[in-house]
Order: structure tokens, then sequence, then C-alpha cells
């Protein structure tokens, strides 16, 4: 490549990197769609194979991680600033097609590390996370901490979060008696401080966290848009490879493949394997693939 993206990212390691190019398959000249492209790990090892990157698309809401990415452009690559669903339902309807897809669910090592994006617990920033920061009209985590009613606060915890009922109750009162809250240290603690019980290697906050990061982005509304047009998207003999993060993502493409794989004639797809491919056994090195679960399948 021509240039080499910023020092301080190189650290971000691509989750199941060696798994996603097994699955893909990449051969010479064909084209690649990158839905969730990051920091373009995953695409640097797809060209690398397929030598094309004209005929590459990488996709992704957040600029800071598409000026990582102008290497691949000056070669020939598009990059692309918009959400994946939207990209991808656009893509569909003037019918454009790829013999690779990937789609990332998971939030990049930079984003988790800098403090002012508000991903991180463990950082103390604004309680932003969004993954389009240029996006003014997007409401912030911050806002529907300090503007959501008691029952709106138990609902976003107990859908995106999985917290229990009694638990999301009891976060949602905590949070409202210590409004307004400006940090994401702020948040943490007051979760810590009302928690039950020593907690071990998980932090008490870290399931609201997850809960205020799907229901600012989307991020399941966003899958589900992409899951209908997916097909469409593919050649025949076109692979897709989907990694999530947390079982409620899991879930909708588990049964996506399920519905696919029973669907007989008119099933579009053939899922590669029946079982997820686990970050915590394939990817061990990669302390961020820990909870990585990767679906695969290919266009019939």
């Amino acid at each position: 490549m021509s240039k080499k993206p910023p020092q301080q990212l190189n650290s971000h390691l691509p989750v199941l990197l060696e798994q996603v190019v097994d699955y893909l398959s990449p051969r010479s000249g064909e084209a690649y769609l990158d839905l969730t492209a990051g920091y373009g790990g995953h695409a640097r090892a797809i060209l690398s194979r397929t030598q094309a990157p004209q005929k590459m698309v990488l996709v992704d809401r957040d600029k800071d991680a598409l000026a990582t990415l102008t290497d691949i452009a000056a070669e020939g690559g598009k990059l692309v600033h918009s959400d994946y669903a939207t990209y991808a339902e656009k893509a569909a309807e003037q019918g454009i097609e790829y013999d690779m897809i990937l789609v990332d669910l998971g939030v990049s090592s930079p984003q988790l590390d800098r403090a002012e994006r508000g991903f991180s617990l463990k950082r103390e920033g604004p309680l932003d996370m969004r993954m389009d920061q240029n996006n003014a009209e997007q409401k912030t985590a911050g806002y529907l901490i300090n503007h959501m009613n008691q029952a709106e606060l138990e609902r976003v915890l107990e859908i995106y979060g999985e917290e229990p009922l009694g638990s999301a109750r009891r976060i949602a009162k905590a949070i409202i008696a210590a409004r307004p809250l400006e940090t994401t240290q702020q948040l943490a603690d007051v979760i810590l401080s009302h928690h039950r019980g020593a907690y071990k290697k998980t932090h008490p906050a870290t399931r609201t966290f997850q809960a205020f990061r799907i229901a600012v982005n989307d991020e399941l509304g966003q899958l589900e848009r992409l899951l209908t047009v997916l097909p469409r998207l593919l050649r025949p003999g076109g692979r897709v490879v989907l990694i999530s993060f947390h079982s409620l993502e899991d879930r909708l493409v588990k049964r996506f493949f399920k519905e696919q794989a029973s669907a007989g004639y008119e099933a579009e797809l053939d899922l590669l394997e029946k079982k997820a491919v686990r970050g915590k056994t394939d990817d061990v090195h990669n302390p961020r693939a820990r909870s990585a679960m990767l679906r695969a399948a290919v266009k019939k």
C-alpha cells in the first residue's frame, strides 16, 4: 500500500481475522463490500488477496475511521460515510452485487480507547456514544440518560442491557436521583454505588453502557434492516460473514440464518457453519475478540 494508517491506530487488532479471510475466500479481482470498515484491518487483508481496490467499497459512519483509509481510496477504493443499513438498502435498490460482504458489529479499539467518544467506562469522557459524531441530529447517551423518564430508562436497561427487571428498576431510580449526569465516570460511579454485593471481573455498569450505546445508535434496528436486503447484495457464489458481540445481535443473525436453512428451495443462502465461530476459543490472543461470534453463509 502507498500509505500506512496513523501509528496509534495500528494497535487495533481485527477480530477473527484468519477466520474472516478463510470464510470469505477472496480471489483475485473479486468485489468486496465492508459495511463496517472501521480502521481497515479486515479490508487490507482482503485487498492483499484480491488486488482489486477499484472493486472495494468501505462503509462506516465514523469519519475518524474513514480518514485512516485514504491509502485504499488513493488506489481506487470507494469510501462511504454512512450507516451500513442505509447503504445496504440503497445498493440493493440499485441492483449492486458483491462477491464478499463483511459486517463486523463491534465497537473498534480506537473508539473504545478515546475517552472523548464516551464508549468506555474505564476512561472518563462525555456521555456521547454516537458512532457518527458528525450527526448533530442524533441524540447522545447523555441526552437519553438525563431526559428519559423511569419507565423509558427501565425499558432500555432491560431490553438492550439484558438487565433483570428488578436490577433495571434499581439502576433507573439511581440514575434519576443522581441527574444530571455528564461523564462516563459519573454514570459508572452511580451504578457501582447502588450495586448489591462485590464484583470480580465484569464492572456492574457494563450492561448499562451497552444498553445506551445500542439505543443511541439503533444497533438492532440497523441489523434488522440489513438482513432484509442482504441476499440481494450477493452474487451467486458470494460469501458473507457477520460478527456480533452480544446475544441480542447474534440472536437476530442466528434466526435469519436458521430461516434460510429451513426455507428449502426458496432459500437464498447456504450456511457455511451450523454453529457460530467464537472469538474466546478461535482468537484467544485478541482480548477484544472474547465475546465475538462469527456466522457465515454463501449465496446459492
